[in-house]
């Protein structure tokens, strides 16, 4: 008798949390367009989640299926189902498929760019995913490929509250990189866990380039562009969002913190949770980014202007 369990656990429902970055896309929505603020919204976003969900769950499984050979030389990754020959591998091809045709069909039960938006989603993880394309084994690519469903989950956001013109830009590359950086993070804390070049090599294919320098490095540059881009948007949009920047430093700061514990928990974004210190920083920062969208202090924009205004 075939085992469910197995089955569930390729979908990583408890990766789902991840999925907490469609919200934002509410919010920005909402700051853009308060009209569209009523009851009615409600049940296209949940709605829009779900589907996210799903399709998110059709990527990990092909990553689950895409990487079994190479999960048995992780530490802990060589436990799960399908490395440790739980899973037949017919049924979780179908399991991607299905999970794929049902995430997308809700996605355009919403909108067509919803719908695009979600496919858009799903092809990401192919790209990452399958051969001979395979980005995950490409230096850079792989943060930068994987980091971009942070944009596509706030575009699904947006999406789902029925709009149909795309956000500002600004905010989704700022979002992008914000994406990266965390990545570039988890990329670090795995390398420095496995603790052997060879080894991480066996395990992922970039890490045949990467080194802790390099790591860093790229960490630094993520961040410092998240925060030019993110400047584009607070100078054009909302100046009240500089009060909110010394908390959201102070997390990704902390986030970086945790990437050099042994064991780090960085290595697992799932878990993340479990990180109380971690979790409030990042709900403080979230909230009063969030109350500043809809607040205004005029004295606190006055005083962000330049005294003089310069001759024309």
């Amino acid at each position: 008798m075939m085992r469910l369990a197995p089955y569930i656990q390729i979908a990583r429902l408890d990766h789902w949390i991840k999925n907490v970055f469609v919200i934002p896309g509410v919010v920005l929505a909402l700051f853009f367009y308060p009209d569209r603020m009523d009851a009615g919204m409600v049940w296209p976003i949940l709605l829009g989640l779900f589907a996210t969900c799903l399709i998110a769950s059709s990527n990990y499984v092909i990553n689950e299926i895409l990487d079994a050979e190479r999960d048995r030389h992780h530490p802990v990754k060589k436990h799960r189902p399908i490395p440790s020959g739980k899973v037949h591998y017919g049924i979780a091809y179908a399991e991607w498929i299905i999970l794929a045709v049902i995430g997308i069909g809700l996605s355009f039960t919403i909108s067509m760019p919803m719908g695009i938006t979600g496919s858009l989603l799903w092809i990401m993880g192919t790209l990452y995913n399958i051969p001979p394309v395979r980005l995950k084994d490409v230096p850079y690519a792989d943060v930068l490929s994987e980091s971009v469903n942070n944009p596509l989950r706030m575009a699904l956001g947006w999406y789902a509250v029925g709009l149909t013109v795309p956000p500002t830009a600004s905010i989704l590359l700022a979002y992008w990189m914000f994406g990266a950086f965390l990545m570039a993070t988890k990329r670090f804390a795995e390398y420095r866990s496995i603790n052997d070049p060879e080894r991480a090599a066996r395990y992922r294919s970039s890490f045949r380039w990467y080194n802790e320098e390099r790591l860093l490095v790229s960490i630094l540059f993520y961040a410092s562009l998240f925060a030019m881009f993110a400047a584009v948007f607070i100078t054009r949009y909302k100046i009240e969002e500089v009060l909110a920047t010394p908390l959201v430093a102070y997390a990704m700061a902390y986030y970086l913190h945790l990437g050099f514990k042994e064991k780090s928990p960085a290595q697992y974004p799932e878990r993340l949770w479990r990180e109380k210190k971690l979790m409030l920083l990042c709900l403080g920062a979230f909230l009063l980014c969030g109350a500043l969208l809809f607040v205004k202090f005029p004295a606190f924009e006055q005083f962000l202007v330049p005294w003089h205004t310069p001759p024309s």
